[in-house]
């Protein structure tokens, strides 16, 4: 690490130590006006009473820097970004590069449920995920390079701990037009979020790497996050590696339960 970037990052450590601290302080004040009306509301009833109006804008000054906590810590996870070899720096995807190629695995979001397993439990959660639709890393066999689907769950072996699966539309890049089947071990699956359990659906920072599925397709990428979620239930909002157009990342929205952690040690 360069003297410049280590003193970047340690005075964003700093300056998210003072905000910390400041939004301590904050609260604790917004704490005693609670308590305060709490024990005598009919205060405010009296005139010239600013009892709301100090509590309102204790509030806006805690929104604040709740906001300068996310501004700062987005500029961190850059700046260690920056420093991590990604190992795969320059490496181009064909499927995301051409339109045409990103049209080969379109298909239409079908309304069927996609659980996803507690990790907390695996061996038990990982058999519940028959029927459901997982992401899955599948190795190719023309050229060995990972990629990554939206597959069914047909079976998880208990004993062996491989899934079988059915990717139910392979594209018309595929050499087969029939759908495929492939066995998979626990570590080449991960769970989607449940769409109705928004608690299992993580909460992904702008600047954060995410494994997320292309719009209108059955593959994904890599993507960074852009704008996180405002609402449980929101889109996020994600620029996808190697998606350039017109010299710039396209920002596009992607629904929060097709978008995953990106595993460790991503590549492709």
């Amino acid at each position: 690490m360069s003297s410049p970037d280590s003193a970047a990052i340690l005075d964003n450590l700093k300056e998210l130590d003072r905000l910390k601290k400041e939004q301590e302080e904050m609260i604790q004040e917004i704490n005693k006006m609670h308590k305060k009306l709490q024990s005598n509301p009919e205060v405010v009833e009296k005139p010239g009473d600013s009892s709301l109006s100090r509590l309102k804008m204790l509030y806006i000054q805690a929104k604040e820097l709740s906001e300068n906590e996310v501004s700062v810590s987005s500029q961190l996870l850059g700046q260690l970004d920056a420093l991590i070899p990604s190992g795969n720096a320059g490496q181009h995807r064909r499927r995301i590069d051409s339109g045409e190629q990103k049209k080969k695995r379109m298909k239409a979001d079908p309304e069927v449920p996609r659980q996803s397993a507690s990790i907390r439990n695996p061996l038990e959660s990982l058999a519940n995920l028959k029927g459901e639709q997982v992401a899955a890393r599948i190795v190719q066999e023309d050229n060995g390079k990972d990629e990554w689907f939206v597959v069914k769950v047909i079976h998880f072996d208990k004993e062996t701990r491989e899934f079988e699966v059915l990717d139910e539309e392979p594209g018309d890049d595929e050499d087969s037009t029939g759908q495929r089947k492939y066995k998979l071990p626990m570590s080449h699956i991960i769970p989607f979020p449940k769409r109705n359990d928004l608690s299992s659906a993580p909460d992904f920072p702008p600047g954060k790497h995410v494994l997320a599925v292309y719009p209108e397709t059955t593959a994904l990428y890599k993507a960074t996050v852009v704008q996180a979620r405002k609402r449980k239930n929101d889109d996020y909002i994600l620029e996808f590696d190697d998606d350039e157009e017109d010299g710039s990342l396209p920002q596009r929205s992607v629904p929060f339960h097709r978008v995953v952690p990106l595993p460790e040690g991503y590549r492709q």
